[in-house]
């Protein structure tokens, strides 16, 4: 498919429910409004063509946009091109999601997510954060600087309460992540989780909770599913 016709298919997959639905939860125009679920009938005819996953999101159309992070190959991304994708994010949803998710799996999983969690810029950060949560779930406990992310719950605990809006929302999770699935920092990351009780982030006019950390992650344990890894992030 060229460009012009996976835009038209999305466009025609759109719906104004689903388009009000995104708006509530902060989507910025353009975007039509489309499904995950119809989404990812497309998702085989732009995997074949990674010059196009591309070009998908730096159309700046959400929907596009998240179509390129499920289509994009993350192990070929390039840094570069993952710096303008953190740049050209423009709500939570794909700062959050879209790149998060992809970054995680390229090869600068944790190099970017250090780099972005120190940023000024809100969505930056919450990118960094989250690619963090993200990389955690996929990656063996052998092959992650466990003393780092140690750190990184103790400034989750210390500074959760006083950081922008979406970032305390993401750096909850990356509390949860910690405690699911890295094995070693369960219990660290259920004393930070203790610690910090609930998080208050403005979801605006949605039925979004945050969830309590704690018990987010007693449930998890309860299901004897504490150091299960998933085999990907994407989706």
């Amino acid at each position: 498919m060229t460009y012009e016709e996976v835009m038209q298919a999305l466009a025609g997959m759109g719906s104004e429910q689903t388009k009000m639905t995104y708006l509530r939860h902060g989507a910025k125009e353009p975007f039509f409004g489309v499904k995950i679920g119809d989404m990812k009938k497309l998702v085989k005819y732009v995997k074949k063509d990674q010059a196009l996953a591309l070009q998908l999101y730096d159309s700046g159309n959400y929907d596009a946009m998240y179509l390129a992070g499920l289509s994009i190959n993350p192990k070929t991304i390039t840094r570069k091109q993952l710096q303008q994708w953190v740049a050209g994010a423009n709500w939570h949803a794909p700062a959050e999601y879209t790149v998060a998710r992809v970054a995680a799996e390229s090869p600068y999983a944790r190099e970017l997510a250090v780099e972005w969690i120190d940023s000024p810029e809100e969505l930056v950060a919450v990118s960094g954060w989250s690619t963090y949560a993200n990389y955690v779930s996929i990656a063996p406990d052998d092959a992650l600087d466990i003393e780092e992310i140690r750190g990184y719950l103790t400034r989750a605990r210390d500074t959760i309460h006083d950081e922008r809006n979406w970032v305390r929302y993401v750096m909850n999770t990356f509390i949860i992540s910690v405690g699911a699935y890295v094995e070693p920092l369960t219990e660290g990351a259920k004393a930070v989780a203790e610690a910090i009780g609930k998080v208050d982030v403005d979801v605006g006019n949605t039925a979004c909770i945050v969830p309590l950390a704690a018990e987010y992650i007693g449930k998890i344990e309860t299901m004897g599913r504490i150091g299960s890894k998933k085999k990907t992030c994407i989706c």
